[in-house]
C-alpha cells in the first residue's frame, strides 16, 4: 500500500476527511456536467446528510443488538470492563448524536420538500399515500429518537456507572436499556420499509 494512503487510513480523522474530499469532487463533477441548481441541490444535500446520519445511527443500533449484547455472556468477566468503560460509552456517544442528526436533517428535508405537515399528519390532510408512508417512517423514527435520548441513554448512564447507582438499580437500568434498544431494532425494520416505500412505490 502506498505510504500516503496508509497515512490516511491509519488515522480515522484523516480517513473521514478524505471521504468528504471525494464527496466534494463528486459535487464538482455534478456541477460541471449538470450545472448548479440550488432548488435541486439543497434537498439532495440534506437527504445525503439524513442518510449518512441514519447509516451511523441504525448501524450502531444493529451493532449493539446483533453483536455486543449477544456476545457479552461469552466474554470473560475480567474483560467486560473494557466494554463497559471504553467501547460502550464511545459507541453510545455516536449512537445518540447520530439519532439526533437523523431526526433534524429528516425534518429539515421534509420542510424543504414541502411535505412536513402532511407527513406528520400521516397524509390525512391531503389523502396522499406517499405522505402516509413517509409519515409512518417519520413517526417511527421520532419514537426511536425519543427512546434513545430519554430512556436508553439515561438508563445506560446508570448501568455503565457514568452516574452513581446501586447494584440493583444498575441491573434494572441495563435491562430497561436493552429492552428499549430491542424495541428500536424492531421498529427500525418497518421504519426503513416505510421510508424506502415512500421514495419508490408511491
Amino acid at each position: 500500500m502506498p505510504a500516503f494512503l496508509a497515512a490516511i487510513l491509519t488515522d480515522l480523522g484523516r480517513t473521514v476527511i478524505a471521504g468528504f474530499v471525494l464527496a466534494v469532487i463528486l459535487f464538482l463533477l455534478y456541477w460541471i456536467t449538470q450545472g448548479y441548481s440550488g432548488a435541486d441541490f439543497g434537498p439532495f444535500f440534506f437527504r445525503w446528510l439524513h442518510v449518512l446520519s441514519g447509516v451511523m445511527w441504525i448501524g450502531l443500533l444493529w451493532y449493539f443488538n446483533f453483536v455486543q449484547i449477544p456476545s457479552m455472556p461469552k466474554i470473560p468477566d475480567e474483560h467486560k470492563p473494557a466494554i463497559g468503560k471504553v467501547i460502550a460509552p464511545a459507541a453510545l456517544f455516536w449512537f445518540r448524536w447520530a439519532a439526533m442528526a437523523t431526526i433534524v436533517t429528516g425534518l429539515i428535508l421534509a420542510m424543504m420538500n414541502g411535505y412536513l405537515l402532511e407527513a406528520l399528519l400521516l397524509g390525512i390532510s391531503d389523502s396522499a399515500p406517499k405522505h402516509m408512508a413517509i409519515g409512518i417512517g417519520m413517526w417511527l423514527g421520532i419514537i426511536m429518537w425519543f427512546n434513545v435520548w430519554f430512556i436508553i441513554w439515561p438508563n445506560q448512564k446508570r448501568a455503565l456507572g457514568i452516574v452513581e447507582a446501586d447494584a440493583d438499580t444498575k441491573a434494572k437500568s441495563a435491562r430497561t436499556a436493552m429492552l428499549l434498544s430491542r424495541t428500536n431494532t424492531l421498529l427500525s425494520i418497518p421504519m426503513l420499509f416505510a421510508m424506502v416505500a415512500a421514495q419508490n412505490i408511491f
